[in-house]
């Protein structure tokens, strides 16, 4: 494949093709196809990127304007896909960008009347291996092609399974594995899996207990060696299993007014879930035996000890990191028996040290976590870790109110948003 460079040794010459190698290794990004990322962890796998920033903050790269809202970003093959709403035609869209510079590639759209509620979009689209599949504030759920934006199949969630439509408008996450899209969709089922190609109900989850859909998402789980998705309903918590859409165990949490935060596996067979409104937290220990599935609680913990009111903490190096606890939005670390290892500072003597970030979005990626303040729009750089809250970088990119959505990482590449438009800025060297 490669001839020897004239004048150039042979250990030399594989020296080059070596680093060659290693540069492309570097540069080359993942994916980022769904809300929290390919692994759904909110974890990226690209190194090489920016530990500072110029004075200005990373480069900006591109921005569009966008409907008021939450709606974060999936990226797949250089396109980024997001659902948006134009408030003028009355129209729901699921738009496809350019991840290079911005330029829209196809816009997919249809009619439906929706008034702003704390904003209007909050979903995130899901893209399989040729479909990108979109769940609008009302419950209709739409498979259309990736590449040209075709409608392939559609559901009314709320007409075929009697999805009562959130508070806030639908916003939870399709869970894509391996052929199946998978959506909890509350009403006559609990949990429905659709076979991704044609939208045929492969199984779904009977609902005794009449649960309406939460605003939580479906995460993927193996337990005891059984496939099983975490859902999180207004009050409880189950697994319900992959193969067949039989629900494997149920365990009591009471949410208050909203169900936002996903249960997050955490190993060895615990689940930890989160939620706001004065709810506070649980940490289950599900187990198996002759019997069935059980889940238990192994701790408690009330809101003024850590609550998450709408994001999914990250486990990383064996602890949970989130924007969460009473003091509304520290960054706080904290480790698997509950304990509270560090928050970000709060406001004592110097005001300007403070670092409190609402309820802004945050990812992790190459050792350091990106983190958005829900009220200013700063983005800040923080370096991961169990020491402490090392800030590495800031800027003012967003202009806030409500940064709220998730952001996403592609090739070097960060995507942000507030409630009036989305970013694109370059983060990789």
């Amino acid at each position: 494949m490669f001839h020897r460079i004239k004048g150039m040794d042979t250990m030399t010459c594989r020296l080059v093709i070596a680093f060659f190698f290693l540069a492309l290794s570097t540069v080359r990004g993942a994916d980022w196809p769904q809300w929290r990322g390919p692994n759904r962890d909110n974890i990226s796998t690209e190194t090489g990127l920016l530990r500072t920033w110029p004075a200005g903050g990373p480069r900006v790269l591109w921005e569009t304007p966008m409907a008021q809202g939450y709606a974060g970003a999936a990226i797949k093959n250089g396109l980024v896909y997001v659902n948006d709403y134009d408030e003028n035609k009355k129209e729901h869209a699921v738009r496809c960008l350019s991840l290079s510079d911005g330029k829209e590639v196809w816009r997919w759209s249809y009619k439906v009347n929706i008034r702003p509620n704390h904003g209007i979009t909050r979903t995130v689209p899901s893209v399989g291996g040729s479909l990108v599949f979109s769940l609008d504030p009302k419950c209709q759920f739409h498979a259309l092609d990736a590449k040209t934006g075709k409608l392939v199949w559609q559901k009314n969630l709320v007409a075929e399974y009697k999805t009562t439509i959130p508070q806030w408008y639908a916003g939870q996450n399709p869970l894509l594995e391996g052929d199946r899209v998978i959506v909890a969709t509350g009403g006559s089922a609990l949990v429905v899996a659709f076979d991704q190609a044609t939208g045929k109900e492969v199984w779904k989850t009977p609902n005794p207990d009449k649960d309406l859909m939460s605003h939580a998402s479906l995460m993927p789980a193996e337990i005891d060696g059984v496939r099983q998705y975490l859902y999180l309903t207004m009050n409880k918590v189950v697994g319900v299993s992959a193969a067949d859409g039989r629900l494997l165990w149920k365990s009591p949490f009471t949410a208050r007014m909203a169900a936002a935060p996903s249960p997050l596996y955490v190993g060895g067979g615990k689940v930890f879930v989160t939620s706001g409104y004065e709810a506070g937290s649980v940490m289950y220990q599900v187990k198996k035996s002759a019997a069935g599935f059980s889940a238990d609680p192994l701790f408690t913990l009330t809101s003024t000890q850590f609550n998450s009111e709408v994001h999914t903490p990250i486990l990383y190096k064996n602890h949970m990191f989130a924007v969460g606890s009473k003091k509304r939005g520290q960054f706080t670390c904290m480790d698997l028996n509950g304990k509270t290892v560090w928050q970000s500072p709060v406001a004592s003597g110097d005001p300007a040290g403070a670092r409190t970030f609402e309820l802004g979005g945050f990812l992790f990626a190459d050792g350091m976590f990106y983190i958005l303040d829900g009220v200013s729009g700063i983005l800040r750089l923080v370096e991961a870790g169990t020491a402490g809250y090392r800030e590495l970088a800031s800027a003012q990119i967003l202009e806030g109110h409500d940064v709220w959505g998730p952001p996403a990482l592609s090739n070097g590449k960060l995507i942000i948003r507030d409630m009036g438009k989305m970013v694109c800025l370059e983060v990789g060297k």
